[in-house]
């Protein structure tokens, strides 16, 4: 197994709007010896917006990219196709959360105290190390406190988001770690989009669950059960699965079956905006691995939770 350290420099803000937002990120600062990540089917390059990219390829064939602002995955692609979707809507300025592939909620999930899905999709993630084995690359960001997260939620921590990329499959570990002196909580979700074509997408493995329906109102949703052994997008949809089985499977509508796994995400959510996003609501489904109930972390504790994703 081959392991490289990366060094990398964001591009300088040149607008004052900028300036103001980023003195109180974190900014990513990554090692790397290009040649190096080549060999090891991890390479840092310049994305849209001019945002740090970084593409991994497996030697299998398959492979996918992420940008260090949000520790967001855009894209994996498995035979040249791409299974997630980023929306046309999205905006790559280091501003604005990217919308679509696997964005972070963290550490809160939904609307509350803080911005809506918290902070950790506005930040810049740096890499902590990267390795490869067996052709397949894996890389490790990390996310720690700074004045911009204080602001918002006033704790010291660590996230460590570890993916993993193979000839069918994308995995994604994180773990969140207590480094202040006090406990904290949070919820967090990874709030994955799928290509999809949403007539023909469905969902298998949530019947029996307990549901929160956000339609028609988020605020006040109504508790039930799932009673359907296939869940449709005929509309809006907008459902927390609680204490969702380890599997679900999900129809694509385009051909494609992928198996989405998870190790201590306890809930799932549904979403599709219908409507209310005309333009490209028929071409994803949002499938999220959650924790909705909060997690109580005491100092120097850690939570880890898992998800994998495979073509099937």
């Amino acid at each position: 197994m081959a392991t490289c350290s990366m060094t990398w420099s964001l591009p300088t803000p040149t607008s004052s709007k900028f300036r103001r937002f980023s003195r109180y990120q974190v900014m990513a600062s990554a090692s790397v010896n290009k040649e190096a990540a080549t060999c090891l089917g991890v390479k840092v390059t310049e994305g849209l917006g001019n945002l740090p990219k970084v593409i991994l390829t497996s030697t299998h064939g398959s492979e996918a990219e992420l940008y260090l602002f949000g520790g967001c995955v855009t894209s994996w692609k498995v035979s040249s196709k791409d299974l997630l979707f980023v929306r046309p809507d999205a905006v790559f300025n280091g501003q604005k959360p990217i919308s679509g592939g696997i964005p972070h909620c963290f550490p809160q999930f939904g609307p509350g105290a803080m911005q809506q899905h918290g902070f950790a999709r506005n930040s810049n993630w740096s890499i902590l190390n990267s390795e490869n084995a067996d052709g397949n690359p894996v890389i490790t960001l990390e996310l720690k406190d700074s004045p911009y997260s204080r602001a918002m939620w006033d704790f010291s921590f660590q996230a460590l988001y570890k993916i993993s990329l193979d000839k069918k499959s994308l995995s994604t570990e994180l773990t969140i770690t207590n480094t202040d002196k006090k406990s904290f909580s949070f919820t967090t979700a990874l709030h994955t989009y799928f290509s999809a074509s949403v007539t023909g997408a469905s969902v298998r493995g949530l019947k029996g669950c307990k549901t929160l329906n956000k339609d028609p109102d988020p605020k006040n949703p109504l508790e039930g059960t799932e009673e359907r052994d296939v869940v449709t997008f005929p509309g809006f949809v907008d459902c927390v699965y609680l204490e969702a089985p380890n599997e679900l499977n999900l129809d694509n509508g385009l051909g494609d079956v992928i198996s989405i796994q998870n190790t201590n995400w306890s809930d799932a959510v549904l979403w599709n905006p219908h409507l209310t996003m005309e333009a490209c609501y028929k071409d994803f489904v949002c499938v999220e691995n959650a924790k909705i109930g909060e997690v109580k972390l005491e100092p120097e504790k850690s939570w880890t939770a898992i998800q994998q994703l495979s073509i099937k």
